[in-house]
């Protein structure tokens, strides 16, 4: 099969079309041929050396496609060859082929293409886990999503909306705030030469719960922002790991900072994302009422390209490969 694989930790150049043998189902997984792919930016730390694949997990990128059942796994139940599907991969997206658990899999909405499909495992298990699992985000609070314009944060204020909370969000720049806001976006600050946790504060009064994917100098701010009972779910540290924070404003105003990463979890965590997002959120992108937000689409031999796209940070939505 045709796939691309990092030559070496480097730049998107590092990035190059091979030959792989076709992987073949383990028990309790689907293979799948590729349709589309997801670009993430775990895949970025991941060419740069930052971020390895977890054990017995391919070593090419890619953690989310969109495709049809090649073969199943002993033990899967519920699929058939040729049927169409999203999932959420361990790695190895970019290629012709890929496995996934079965739990992580999930039937296209109906009326979604391929593309659109693919673009929808990593931001939306990563959106539900972090913003209604852990951050317990509930009709009629507030949501500060940061990185509005990313995949996360169309993501993010799409579903805040769809369930009932008041949305600020963070961009860069003003066609960034316009695109957010015709997402749903209740208020979009620009954060390059603003105090923007002071323009959040006057706006909103307090937070309830902040989805984080900066860190670093911003971490002590949305404490600050928050309500009491509020809650700050990280989950990426643009900005650095290393924090300071006053322990006592957290325990006076029984703060919960917490956060988590999705590629380490179980299969068994995933399946459980998975029932919550097919129960909950295919609903609504069935409905027309939350969709995917594509930017640009390059074929899987110019993966190079579509990293260097993300990395510039123009985006709105998504960066997606075709296969």
């Amino acid at each position: 099969m045709r796939a691309v694989e990092i030559s070496k930790p480097g730049g998107p150049e590092v990035l190059k079309p091979v030959e792989r043998p076709k992987p073949s189902p383990k028990d309790g997984e689907i293979l799948i041929k590729v349709a589309a792919a997801g670009v993430n930016r775990p895949d970025i730390a991941q060419r740069a050396g930052l971020y390895p694949p977890p054990p017995g997990a391919s070593d090419l990128p890619g953690l989310e496609v969109a495709g049809t059942v090649a073969a199943l796994g002993a033990g899967v139940t519920g699929w058939k060859v040729g049927d169409t599907l999203c999932a959420l991969t361990p790695g190895g997206a970019y290629a012709e082929y890929c496995t996934a658990p079965a739990p992580q899999c999930l039937p296209v909405p109906k009326g979604f293409d391929m593309v659109q499909a693919a673009a929808l495992p990593e931001n939306y298990f990563t959106v539900w886990h972090n913003l209604f699992e852990r951050g317990q985000l509930k009709p009629g609070e507030s949501a500060l999503i940061h990185g509005g314009a990313s995949g996360i944060g169309t993501t993010a204020i799409q579903l805040a909306k769809a369930f009932g909370a008041t949305v600020f969000t963070t961009v860069r720049n003003e066609g960034k705030a316009k695109a957010v806001r015709e997402l749903g976006a209740d208020h979009a600050v620009l954060y390059k030469d603003n105090d923007w946790a002071a323009e959040v504060k006057k706006l909103s009064g307090g937070i309830d719960v902040v989805l984080d994917m900066v860190a670093g100098d911003y971490l002590p701010k949305n404490l600050q922002l928050l309500k009491q009972d509020g809650r700050c779910v990280v989950i990426a540290v643009q900005l650095g790991a290393v924090a300071s924070i006053n322990a006592a404003f957290v325990m006076m105003n029984r703060l919960t900072l917490t956060g988590s990463t999705l590629r380490p979890q179980s299969v068994e965590s995933k399946g459980r994302m998975a029932r919550g997002l097919k129960d909950k959120v295919w609903p609504l992108l069935e409905a027309g009422k939350v969709k995917p937000i594509i930017y640009k689409t390059f074929p899987l031999k110019d993966a190079a390209g579509a990293h260097a796209e993300l990395e510039r940070a123009d985006h709105v939505g998504k960066v997606m490969l075709t296969v």
